[in-house]
């Protein structure tokens, strides 16, 4: 369930007092409210590559499966203890399998660094995930976000970023990625605040720049 990051939530009300656009969207929806992160990193990454391209209750359904063939804690080492027909029959494909296996395997010699993701900044967690296969950049940044909290992070390659900018700032036809690269840049320290309202501007028709 959604809910109030106090983090998110002072960063929003110090976005908005320096930003109109904000400020008026705070207004309209509320503070940003982020699902809660899953109980490990590990798990996390191993969720995001369950999910990718399912509707959200075929996804469930399979990562459940994949919960219980790995005896129930999702960890590196349960993984790649279990076969990969057992992988397989609790639903994921065999592209899905082979990421699973390899984000195991990156975990446990140490390319992704799990075990001190305080220690990295954002540029260089994302260049580590997204050796994994299966993992690019737009997973990489929502697992910045929405797992580690991660305040400025500015995904401009997703399309309702760039949809919410556009309708927000009254930009049209909405910008490019490379083009909302620099308009982000007033909103540091504090871009994944912006991008949540982004995206919170494409479910609205009456909040309009003025």
């Amino acid at each position: 369930m959604p809910r109030p990051t106090p983090a998110f939530v002072r960063a929003a009300e110090e976005l908005a007092a320096r930003e109109p656009v904000i400020a008026r969207l705070l207004d309209a929806v509320g503070p940003p409210m982020i699902t809660a992160p899953q109980r490990t990193p590990f798990e996390a990454l191993a969720r995001a590559i369950c999910f990718q391209q399912l509707s959200g209750k075929a996804a469930g359904t399979i990562y459940g499966r994949f919960e219980v063939a790995v005896g129930g804690t999702v960890t590196p080492e349960a993984v790649l203890a279990t076969p990969l027909d057992e992988l397989r029959a609790a639903g994921l494909s065999g592209a899905k399998a082979a990421s699973v296996i390899d984000l195991s395997e990156k975990v446990l010699d140490g390319t992704v660094p799990l075990g001190s993701l305080k220690k990295l900044d954002d540029d260089e967690l994302v260049r580590r995930l997204v050796v994994v296969r299966g993992i690019g950049r737009w997973t990489a940044e929502m697992f910045l976000m929405f797992q580690l909290r991660r305040l400025d992070v500015w995904p401009v390659d997703d399309l309702g970023v760039r949809k919410g900018y556009g309708i927000a700032w009254g930009i049209s036809p909405m910008p490019t990625p490379k083009e909302l690269t620099e308009l982000g840049e007033p909103l540091r320290p504090y871009r994944s605040v912006a991008a949540w309202y982004c995206w919170r501007a494409t479910e609205l028709t009456d909040v309009l720049p003025a």
